[in-house]
């Protein structure tokens, strides 16, 4: 599932939601709704290249992954997982819920 947040005049946030509704991943701030919805579509043909996710784990020991383009820039960052098995699972399902989105 995905959600698309208006932020009045600082722009559009996109949210991938889990089949539950549990939120996934928030993008970063895009100038407007047109512009989120272009950098979906042009990232789903790029879901199964690895370089797009960028795995990290923080001070605490909690796990959280960056979704970037094919060119680096930053398009979003996860929730933060208890386990790297989560995150994976986190990962997995953002492909599935973005690769299957007809826009």
């Amino acid at each position: 599932m995905l959600e698309y947040l208006n932020e009045g005049e600082s722009g559009c946030r996109f949210v991938v939601k889990s089949a539950q509704g549990h939120p996934l991943l928030e993008s970063v701030s895009f100038p407007n709704r047109e512009d989120a919805r272009e950098q979906v579509r042009l990232l789903q043909p790029t879901l199964r290249d690895p370089a797009i996710f960028e795995r990290r784990t923080d001070h605490r020991g909690r796990f959280q992954f960056t979704l970037r383009s094919p060119g680096g820039q930053v398009l979003g960052h996860s929730q933060f997982y208890q386990s790297e098995a989560g995150m994976e699972n986190g990962i997995a399902n953002i492909r599935q819920q973005l690769g299957s989105l007809e826009l």
